[in-house]
């Protein structure tokens, strides 16, 4: 049902999880842990499948707080639930609120987990090829900072996501991360005809070491490859499929 990153495992007083798609009740293309509000799933089973990973964090149902994600670098301080229907369009969450789990929704993208277990403040982003780009994790770790977090105590860990052998993107993609920096050529390797394939999890770890974190830990799971315990966008697109999974990335600080 969940994975687990050794190195926040270790930190006393913090619950995470990398869920993956099994121990739910969705059914179909969804089954069956799909956590997808903005899926096409019965919403009455999307909303039993995050009770039971609320519960598996330790947080009430409506704790477990994820936005409507725009593949920003925007960041919002998560100081009180929000309603479903009012989830803030951006793509990090940060706390020093016990009791509040905060996530990353994904089915491809990067979902990055940071911790402070000493100023006790935690953070969960996305990290898409656009948001990565634009500076998420780095916002996230800003924003841990003005909370209290200090940037050598924050712990890193980056969950499963599309890599780079499954990772096609057009070279328009790479010129843009080369005109950020040329050195972000090493990032990409040749693909078929013009094509690229991007290594978007060696990209975000080089950002949060860059940003000065030393405790980067990456779990080098693919959800493209392995469809018995991931949802993967690309995978359901090349199968035709009409719509694809969620999975929640959580982390919570216990009260």
């Amino acid at each position: 049902m969940m994975l687990h990153a050794r190195s926040l495992n270790t930190l006393p007083g913090i619950r995470h999880a990398f869920f993956t798609r099994e121990g739910g009740v969705s059914q179909g293309i969804y089954a069956s842990l799909n956590a997808g509000i903005g899926s096409n799933d019965d919403q009455a089973h999307v909303a039993e499948n995050r009770a039971r990973m609320a519960a598996a964090v330790g947080v009430a149902p409506e704790n477990l707080l994820s936005a409507n994600q725009v593949h920003s670098a925007d960041v919002i301080v998560a100081e009180k639930p929000w309603p479903m229907t009012a989830r803030p369009r951006l793509d990090a969450i940060v706390t020093r609120t016990p009791g509040l789990a905060v996530c990353a929704s994904t089915a491809d993208c990067g979902p990055v987990l940071l911790a402070d277990p000493q100023a006790r403040v935690v953070g969960a982003a996305h990290a898409g090829w656009r948001g990565a780009l634009a500076g998420v994790t780095d916002a996230t770790i800003e924003a841990m900072e003005r909370l209290g977090a200090a940037r050598k105590n924050i712990v890193a860990a980056i969950g499963p996501m599309i890599r780079q052998p499954n990772y096609e993107v057009g070279p328009e993609v790479k010129t843009l991360f080369v005109a950020q920096d040329p050195a972000h050529a090493r990032f990409f390797a040749p693909g078929d005809g013009d094509r690229q394939m991007l290594d978007l999890a060696g990209y975000v770890a080089a950002r949060l070491a860059a940003a000065g974190l030393t405790a980067i830990e990456d779990l080098g799971l693919c959800t493209y490859a392995d469809a018995a315990r991931f949802y993967s966008f690309r995978r359901a697109t090349h199968r035709g499929e009409p719509d694809y999974g969620r999975h929640v990335n959580a982390i919570a600080l216990v009260p």
